[in-house]
């Protein structure tokens, strides 16, 4: 897979998981525990994608 096929891969976990938590968060029995760990493997993803964007540019 080439750098470029994996950011967009990685971006669109992210905007998947950005809809995910929008989700929960207008619900009214939210899950914090969920809601919770899609935001750190959101974070996570967005980390990787900035850390492979900087080395792509460099």
């Amino acid at each position: 897979m080439s750098l470029a096929s994996h950011l967009t891969e990685l971006r669109k976990k992210h905007e998947s998981l950005s809809r995910q938590v929008e989700e929960q968060q207008r619900s009214p029995a939210v899950d914090s525990v969920a809601l919770t760990e899609m935001k750190k493997r959101k974070l996570v993803i967005k980390q990787e994608i900035e850390r492979l964007s900087s080395s792509r540019t460099h």
